[in-house]
Order: C-alpha cells, then structure tokens, then sequence
C-alpha cells in the first residue's frame, strides 16, 4: 500500500524560490479543496512580495539587503513548509485515490510512499458487541504486553498482562468512543506508551 506525500521543490536560487511560491499561491487560490490554508493566502502573498522586494534591493546592491532578504526568505520557506502540512492533512483525510489529484492541485508535487510497516497498535471491532481485539507491533523476542482503555484519556482502566502482542477487551458499552494503548516490558525496562488509537465501539 502506497499513500500520497505533499513535496516541495525548492531551489536555492532565491528568483525560482519566488517564482515556486507564487504558483503554490496561485494553486491554492479559490481551490475548494483547501478552504482555510494556514498561514492565510494574504499573508503568503504579503511574504512573497516582502523576499521579492528584498530581492530587488540586494540586485541594485543596497547596503545591508543580504540580511534583510535572507530574514525574508526564511519567512517564505516557513510559509511553505506550514502549507505544506495543511496539504498533507487535508490529502490524508480524503479517499487514497484522490489524495495525489488534491496534493497536485495545490501547485506542490506527489511522492507515493509505501507503507511496510505495520502500525503500532491496530484496534479492530470483535465479533460481539461490546468487544474489540487488539494488535501491538512487537518490540522484541521476549515481551509483556499491558494494555489498558479509557473513555477521557485522562483514567484509564488496565486490562490484563499478556505474553502475546495482542488480546482482546470485552464489557465495552456499545456507540461510547474508547481510546486504547499498551505499553511493553523487555528484558531491558518498561518502555512508554503508545500512541493512542480512538475507535467508537460497536
């Protein structure tokens, strides 16, 4: 399986960082995939104009423009660089199919990567309702497993200890949205939690 990866080409020559810039802003103008771009299209714009004109001022040899262009540039790449995740969380959330077609259309290039790894807590509905199974990705030959599951993320409730790298939780309530996570114990310590994973219960 392979998901799309927002890209920014980037070149080190300031003319074609603009130029890049630009047409990232162009892109993004009035597309309906991207309604709330951060930072603004404004003030991306209002950068962009900012480096040129700093630009400008270095070509025509201004005292101390280097610095000033330089500061602005850094403005725009940070720009860039935010626009960049707003792309990527908005293609992340739509169908795999259209994710590429919407990263395209901001103006910022497509990497597939594929994924081999497997997460490292898979949640899944059980077969009865009020139950779920879980899946930890092992971290080593010789492993404990405590999961535990909570409703606020603030009291969790363990589950009991397992040599495997899953288990299944029962008792659950039905349309209540849980969150999951497990911690491992090696030879070596206990090591931290997971990441957690919401799932609403079925």
């Amino acid at each position: 399986m392979a998901r799309s990866v927002a890209v920014l080409k980037l070149s080190n020559r300031i003319k074609n960082v603009i130029s890049y810039a630009q047409s990232v802003a162009t892109a993004l103008t009035s597309n309906a995939h991207f309604p709330t771009p951060t930072p603004t299209l404004a003030t991306f714009q209002s950068d962009i104009a900012a480096l040129n004109a700093a630009e400008s001022a270095v070509l025509s040899r201004t005292k101390g423009a280097v610095e000033v262009r330089n500061a602005k540039l850094a403005i725009v790449r940070n720009d860039l660089e935010n626009l960049k995740t707003y792309v990527q969380n908005v293609a992340a959330v739509a169908a795999p199919a259209d994710a590429a077609a919407i990263i395209a259309s901001s103006g910022m290039a497509v990497r597939k990567v594929t994924l081999h790894d497997k997460p490292a807590l898979n949640v899944k509905q059980g077969s009865v309702t009020g139950t779920v199974n879980l899946a930890a990705k092992a971290t080593a030959k010789k492993a404990s497993y405590i999961w535990q599951y909570s409703t606020d993320q603030k009291t969790w409730t363990n589950v009991p200890q397992t040599l495997k790298a899953k288990t299944g939780v029962a008792g659950l309530t039905a349309g209540t949205q849980y969150y999951f996570r497990f911690q491992s114990v090696t030879p070596t310590g206990l090591g931290d939690f997971s990441q957690t994973v919401a799932m609403i219960v079925k």
